[in-house]
């Protein structure tokens, strides 16, 4: 198999793993939500508990990631996250126990963190290693078509099918999934050097930088968990929409498919940090439009723009993450996503108290676009500590030579 086949076939088995562990696993609760209210009865604030444990579980994953540096035991917790995400979506069409549902949320989150960070470092790792471009924009539209594929068979399902059947079809589509997910993956080489022969040094940021992309992580965290939960359940409470979420749910996916690679192409020009940026700011604009306008096209035009915003910034910062640790990108991304987890459990909890408070979930969206904002002035922040860093290697060179 050439080099080039190769490549196509690693990327397709990381698209494949999102689209199930993301796509499937963790995000088609969101669509799956209405209905589940309507027909198994939960509640509002029991759905912001459920969504806040499926994070809890991502954030559990996210730390055992930060800890793990052996190739091949990434390796085996990437495949068993592989069958425990197909595993959660079955749990979801067993019961109406509020419990047995939380179990199933956090197994997913446990399965969604070995799709997006173990994953995605075995899949970087072989990229490094081969001379191929150390960009995760191709793999990760795999969770926009996951989302937009979940949400456009939900929509087709739900005049035929009850909830519970619906999650079992989820089922047969992540059976589907998982095969290509596990056989295209290569086993991880533990060389230490690339396939030409070159060592792959560290080069980890100061802690400054660390300190500052972590919590500007954080708010990005706060910004995505609020539309990404609550997306389909918002747009359906607002004045005449009714009947139209999952529509604003499939634009979603469709803004995040394509969103990385493009953001792979805009970071190429204007640098990584300036592209987080106006991803961030941006993001504002997709949260806010469906409070400052109540109409179906702000709606829409919102979720699209949330959609093509926040799985590029997940992209850009494991990419930066990957790079900075080529042997173990795993380390970076855990502690990341240690901060982008810890943000997903508070939002969802919070915003379904707010709403069960307030009577929508309009202000849960204007508290998200305050704490997205705020992570976008840290963006500017880390642009001054990262010159600062520049300065003080390039001084340090000097004197050494």
């Amino acid at each position: 198999m050439t080099l080039a086949a190769q490549r196509l076939q690693v990327l397709c088995a990381g698209i494949f793993s999102l689209m199930l562990t993301l796509g499937v696993a963790r995000f088609a609760y969101t669509p799956m939500l209405p209905q589940m209210q309507v027909q198994a009865g939960l509640g509002v604030v029991d759905a912001g508990w459920l969504a806040a444990i499926n994070y809890a579980g991502y954030l559990s994953g996210a730390l055992l990631a930060s800890f793990i540096g052996d190739l091949r035991l990434k390796d085996r917790l990437y495949r068993w996250g592989i069958l425990l995400a197909v595993v959660s979506t079955v749990i979801m069409a067993t019961s109406t126990n509020l419990w047995i549902w939380g179990l199933s949320r956090f197994i997913a989150g446990l399965s969604s963190a070995a799709g997006m960070l173990l994953g995605s470092a075995l899949i970087l790792n072989w990229l490094m290693r081969h001379g191929q471009r150390s960009e995760l924009g191709i793999q990760f539209s795999g969770i926009g078509l996951g989302i937009a594929l979940c949400a456009a068979l939900i929509a087709m399902f739900d005049p035929w099918l009850d909830w519970r059947d619906q999650w079992l079809a989820l089922s047969v589509l992540g059976i589907v999934l998982a095969i290509p997910a596990l056989r295209w993956l290569p086993p991880p080489d533990t060389s230490g050097k690339t396939s030409s022969g070159a060592a792959m040094p560290d080069s980890p940021p100061s802690r400054l930088y660390l300190q500052l992309f972590m919590a500007a992580y954080f708010c990005a965290g706060i910004g995505y968990v609020v539309s990404a939960t609550f997306i389909v359940a918002i747009v359906e409470q607002l004045p005449g929409l009714s009947g139209r979420g999952n529509l604003a749910f499939l634009l979603l996916g469709i803004g995040a498919a394509p969103a990385c690679i493009i953001w792979d192409l805009v970071a190429r020009r204007s640098g990584e940090l300036n592209a987080l940026i106006m991803a961030a700011l941006l993001q504002v604009v997709g949260i806010l439009l469906p409070v400052l306008h109540h109409s179906l096209w702000a709606a829409l035009l919102g979720a699209w723009l949330f959609g093509a915003t926040f799985i590029g910034m997940v992209s850009l910062v494991l990419t930066m993450a990957g790079r900075y640790y080529p042997t173990r990108p795993a380390r970076m991304m855990g502690r990341m996503t240690l901060a982008y987890g810890l943000a997903q459990i508070i939002g969802p909890a919070l915003t379904g108290m707010l709403a069960a408070r307030f009577g929508g979930y309009a202000i849960g969206l204007w508290f998200a676009a305050a704490v997205m904002l705020l992570g976008a002035f840290l963006l500017f922040g880390l642009k001054v500590v990262e010159r600062r860093d520049r300065l003080e290697s390039l001084q340090a060179n000097t004197n050494v030579i």
